[in-house]
C-alpha cells in the first residue's frame, strides 16, 4: 500500500530545486531544456558519473574564459573550488571536479563533502542533490575501490549557452535577482583501474553558477540536460 512521505527535508529539497529552476529560467527564457528543472523529481540519473574581473558582467559578451584552453585534474586530490568571479572559469573547474574521482585515495563520503563545498552558501539556490547524482553510490564505490578505479578529467572548452546569451542581451537585468549563470562545459573523462590502461570518453554538462558582484563564484547546481 503506497505511503505518503511527510519528510520536511524532502519537501525542502523540492522547493530548492524549483526555486533554482525559476531563477535560471528567468534569464534563460528561450532555453526550453531548463524547464525540466522546475518539475524533475530527482530520479533522473546523471549522465556522467588568471586574474578575474572584479564582478560578473550584466552581459555574457563581456566575459571571456580565463586560463589555458585545457585543464587536467590530478586524480588523488580532493577538489577545491577556485577563487574567481568569472563564471566560465569556475564552470570549467567545477566540471573537472565532477568528472574526477579516485577510489584509491579517499572514501566516497569525503568526495561528496568536498564537492558540497563548491555549492553556494545561499541554501535556497544550492541544489546538492544534482551534485550527488554524479557521484557513485557507496555500494558502487566499494566495488570500484576493490579494483582501484579512478577517473581524471580534461576540460577543453566552456561557454554560455546560445539561448542564455540571447536572453541576457534582450533583458540584461534578468540576471540580477540571483546572479546565476548557465555555463556549458565539454571535455573528456579518462577512467582506469588495476591492469587497465584506461580509456577516454567525451563529456558535456551545463552548470548553474552563481557569481554575485564582489564575491567568488559558487556552484548552484547541475542541469539535467546539456544546453548548446
Amino acid at each position: 500500500m503506497p505511503s505518503h512521505s511527510s519528510n520536511p527535508g524532502g519537501a525542502s529539497r523540492v522547493r530548492r530545486r524549483a526555486l533554482l529552476g525559476t531563477v535560471v529560467l528567468a534569464a534563460l527564457v528561450a532555453l526550453a531544456g531548463l524547464a525540466a528543472y522546475l518539475t524533475r523529481d530527482g530520479r533522473t540519473p546523471a549522465k556522467n558519473a588568471a586574474a578575474p574581473p572584479s564582478s560578473p558582467p550584466s552581459s555574457p559578451s563581456a566575459v571571456s574564459p580565463s586560463g589555458p584552453p585545457t585543464m587536467t585534474t590530478r586524480s588523488r586530490s580532493l577538489p577545491v573550488p577556485p577563487k574567481t568571479s568569472d563564471p566560465i572559469a569556475f564552470g570549467k573547474a567545477a566540471a573537472a571536479a565532477l568528472w574526477s574521482y579516485d577510489t584509491r585515495a579517499y572514501p566516497q563520503a569525503e568526495l561528496r563533502r568536498a564537492l558540497h563545498t563548491w555549492l553556494t552558501s545561499e541554501a535556497k539556490y544550492a541544489d546538492a542533490a544534482s551534485v550527488d547524482r554524479g557521484i557513485p553510490s557507496p555500494v558502487l564505490w566499494k566495488e570500484m575501490a576493490a579494483n582501484g578505479q579512478f577517473a581524471t578529467a580534461k576540460v577543453n572548452e566552456g561557454h554560455f549557452p546560445n539561448a542564455f546569451t540571447r536572453a541576457l542581451q534582450e533583458d540584461p537585468g534578468a540576471i540580477t535577482q540571483a546572479y546565476i549563470y548557465a555555463v556549458t562545459v565539454s571535455g573528456k573523462q579518462t577512467i582506469a583501474w588495476k591492469g587497465s590502461p584506461g580509456g577516454a570518453e567525451s563529456r558535456s554538462t551545463t552548470l548553474a553558477v552563481q557569481c554575485r558582484p564582489h564575491q567568488p563564484c559558487a556552484l548552484a547546481g547541475v542541469m539535467p540536460s546539456v544546453a548548446p
